[in-house]
């Protein structure tokens, strides 16, 4: 009897699929006659699930009788849902055939499973494969009967409506909570302000409010979060069309969980090590930097090394020591040989590729003006057509002083291209060189024109006695001698070298007028009738204001003679 009913079954099976191949022949015969049969696509042989009411039976991943897995998933698929829809009890049975073993449902062909559709690579045998499916299909007989109980769906129903309402309640207590936390951590804030700036100088009033109110509602939002996903997970647990997916989000949160805990767990020893070689390369730099400090305060001499480039040799080491330290600890980071950190060190070197050779042009030529000690601050100078007080020598710009009021910003690449005049540096001491240039006519005596350029230059305060002023005739041009008047000033700011410069100009037109000296050049047409200096008394004419000084004392020239 037993033998009898393989046989039947069997027979069954057997006819169902004859079925199937002959609705195939029928299609490729319905083709164009001499058309040449075109193969198989190789996505008709890829594994397919069974997927019924959401959830997967088993999978198919060989062909049966010719039939390719994705027919098969879908005929079967086609077959559980009619077979589940009918009334009544449903019993679930299997037989084994010598082609494959059968899920019977009711006595109907429900599932065929073949040697192939076992999975291999994770050591699955053929009757492991039918157990599962043959329970994944009993579940989804329970859940469909339970589908159509109204009893259980205005149960479900209930369940979900008070997990709904907790799902209110939690986010009006979170809310509310937030609300009050912020509240009372600002008035708390407020007492202990003082401390905390004074202890950390960048976390000031109105950014420390900021970033704890920003911490108070970032946990808040996590905690609602998680609470909408345990309310979704939980209510579509409840109805049996959508468990499937419930216990899905179950599963993955559960998932997540377990893959940071173990990644975290995982990656503690690398990130031991790449903290360790961090700790190293800090102290390394504790350790050379009383050096460099010594070297700064010029209590140690450091040979080639002295207080002007001990700053930015600091900095070009410590650099250079955590560049080292990064690279060195780069593998034993978490997900250093993932294609996310691959792909942004591609895109850090496209970016330092195409826009870094300028900044690194600027770069060193700031190296080249440290080291080479053309300038230092505090030293006057004259960059192109602009001259001041030397305040910043950084990396990438020159910071200069003009001492009237303006600040320069000058790259440094354009202060290592130009001509760079340096009036600090052949000065014996502090101060800098004082330089004007006039230009008078041949028909006045040069050395009276000397004469009188030192005695402006005697005239103005800050000028120092020793070394003395001296004359240069630098040119002879077609109307006119070139004089240039160089003289040493003990100021030591810009803007007190802009003052005394301003008050030798001013001394020298003095001068000139007083011994009846003009000043008409460069250009003029002819001489005039009189001669174009102003006299003493027109020098305070309105709305100038007389001002008592040795020189008004004295008489002028013409007076004495």
């Amino acid at each position: 009897m037993k033998r009898h009913w393989s046989i039947k079954y069997s027979l069954l099976l057997l006819f169902i699929l004859l079925a199937s191949l002959t609705r195939s022949a029928a299609a490729e015969e319905s083709t164009e006659p001499g058309r040449p049969k075109e193969p198989a696509h190789p996505s008709a042989l890829v594994e397919a699930p069974v997927v019924v009411f959401n959830r997967t039976i088993t999978v198919l991943r060989a062909p049966l009788l010719g039939v390719p897995p994705a027919d098969r998933a879908r005929h079967t698929e086609a077959r559980l849902s009619d077979l589940f829809s009918r009334p009544g009890p449903m019993k679930i049975s299997v037989t084994s055939t010598p082609m494959a073993n059968a899920i019977l449902v009711n006595g109907a062909l429900g599932l065929a499973l073949t040697a192939g559709d076992a999975d291999v690579l994770d050591g699955q045998t053929l009757e492991e494969a039918t157990h599962a499916a043959r329970a994944a299909i009993e579940r989804v007989a329970e859940e469909t009967r339970e589908a159509s109980d109204r009893e259980r769906l205005w149960h479900a129903l209930w369940h979900g409506g008070i997990a709904t309402l907790l799902l209110i309640a939690v986010f009006v207590v979170v809310l509310r909570t937030r609300t009050w936390v912020v509240k009372h951590l600002t008035r708390l804030l407020e007492g202990s302000t003082q401390r905390l700036t004074a202890a950390v100088p960048a976390l000031y009033g109105a950014r420390l409010f900021a970033i704890s109110r920003l911490l108070v509602r970032a946990g808040s939002t996590f905690l609602l979060l998680v609470a909408c996903y345990r309310w979704a997970s939980y209510v579509m647990y409840q109805f049996p069309y959508t468990r499937a997916w419930g216990e899905q989000l179950d599963s993955y949160l559960l998932g997540v969980l377990l893959s940071i805990g173990g990644g975290i767990l995982h990656s503690l020893p690398d990130l031991l090590v790449a903290l360790l070689i961090f700790v190293l390369a800090r102290a390394l730099l504790s350790v050379v930097d009383p050096v460099f400090d010594g070297i700064e305060k010029r209590n140690v001499h450091g040979g080639w090394l002295d207080a002007d480039t001990a700053k930015p040799t600091r900095r070009i080491f410590a650099m250079a020591v955590w560049a080292f330290a990064a690279v060195m600890a780069y593998p034993y980071l978490p997900g250093a040989s993932s294609e996310a950190f691959k792909g942004v060190s591609v895109l850090l070197g496209l970016m330092v590729t195409l826009g870094g050779s300028s900044l690194f042009g600027q770069a060193a030529s700031g190296f080249i003006l440290l080291y080479s000690r053309t300038l230092r601050i505090g030293e006057f100078v004259r960059v192109g057509d602009d001259e001041g007080t030397v305040t910043e020598l950084g990396v990438f710009t020159t910071k200069i002083a003009t001492g009237l009021g303006e600040q320069l910003s000058i790259p440094n690449a354009l202060v290592l291209g130009t001509v760079t005049r340096n009036y600090s540096r052949p000065t014996k001491g502090s101060g800098f060189m004082l330089r004007t240039t006039v230009t008078i006519g041949y028909d006045s005596p040069w050395r009276q024109i000397q004469a009188l350029l030192i005695e402006a230059a005697r005239r103005t305060p800050g000028v120092s006695a020793e070394p003395g002023p001296q004359v240069f005739q630098t040119a002879l041009s077609d109307f006119y001698i070139e004089y240039q008047l160089v003289c040493l000033a003990t100021q030591t700011s810009a803007k007190s070298r802009a003052e005394a410069l301003a008050a030798l100009n001013a001394n020298v037109v003095d001068t000139f007028n007083e011994y009846g000296v003009q000043i008409m050049s460069p250009h003029y047409l002819a001489d005039p009738a009189t001669a174009k200096v102003v006299p003493r008394s027109a020098w305070h004419s309105p709305p100038a204001t007389p001002e008592k000084s040795v020189d008004d004392e004295q008489p002028a020239p013409a007076e004495r003679a």
